[in-house]
């Protein structure tokens, strides 16, 4: 999964053409995305036969519904805290009787199939959609078994930044405290025991091959603002070259500069 921090229907279909992704996370939590390049993200991911996730900013009823409205697949909800937000989050995002979504969007079928008419998109939606939750909060992590068995509730995300700020244990290297890695632990077993998938946030590819090889069923790699902030700084260097190739360029324009001098 690759998350989109910045707006452009062009920039989520670059990164939607990325091979062997099944998703693109349109983070309107953190990200510099409004209502309108949601819809415009959404959009252009879908068209590209990936699957389409919103971050909404908090679990309220008309964020989630602005999101589903938009043609999102999933719906991922940050600092989830409680059972009852758990409950709350997975009404707002199910049509009756399973919830309390309002239908009318002219927008979300599209999003799954050409041909699909109003009508069959709310007999499928609420099968065809998924609802993610970010346990990142010490009194989510202390009832995730109850939170896992809420039904709706398809995926459980383990937000370790945040999760680790609550619990004592903030990430401040490479490493992770014995302790976040414990209740990361109880978090995938906590899914795994209610028949839901797990996932996590990841800086790197090499991390989220370990999370992957543990058992998590969605890992993140990279954002897109990270990522370009790394690989314009890797050509940067790679032009520049090593502090070796800098002193060996330098001896020779030294001598150049004598000679030519002579």
């Amino acid at each position: 999964m690759l998350p989109q921090m910045l707006p452009g229907s062009n920039l989520a279909r670059t990164i939607a053409r990325t091979p062997n992704i099944d998703w693109v996370c349109v983070d309107t939590e953190h990200g510099n995305l409004d209502d309108a390049a949601m819809h415009e993200s959404v959009a252009a991911i879908a068209a590209c036969g990936v699957s389409p996730v919103v971050r909404v900013p908090e679990g309220q009823h008309w964020m989630i519904k602005r999101a589903l409205d938009a043609g999102a697949h999933a719906i991922m909800v940050p600092l989830v805290r409680t059972v009852e937000d758990a409950k709350n989050i997975a009404s707002y995002s199910k049509f009756p009787p399973r919830g309390t979504r309002g239908l009318g969007s002219p927008f979300s079928m599209e999003k799954f199939d050409q041909g699909l008419s109003q009508m069959q998109y709310f007999q499928q939606a609420n099968d065809a959609t998924l609802v993610i939750l970010q346990i990142e909060t010490q009194s989510a992590l202390s009832v995730v078994h109850e939170i896992a068995a809420v039904p709706g509730i398809d995926v459980l995300l383990v937000g370790p930044y945040d999760l680790g700020n609550s619990i004592g244990h903030p990430v401040l290297g490479s490493d992770y405290d014995p302790e976040l890695k414990e209740a990361i632990t109880k978090i995938r077993e906590a899914a795994k025991a209610a028949g839901k998938w797990s996932a996590i946030y990841c800086g790197s590819g090499e991390q989220a091959r370990t999370y992957a090889d543990q058992g998590f069923n969605m890992c993140s790699c990279m954002t897109d603002a990270t990522g370009m902030k790394k690989l314009f700084a890797d050509a940067v260097d790679a032009a520049r070259g090593s502090y070796l190739h800098a002193g060996v360029q330098g001896v020779v324009k030294g001598v150049e500069k004598m000679t030519s001098s002579d």
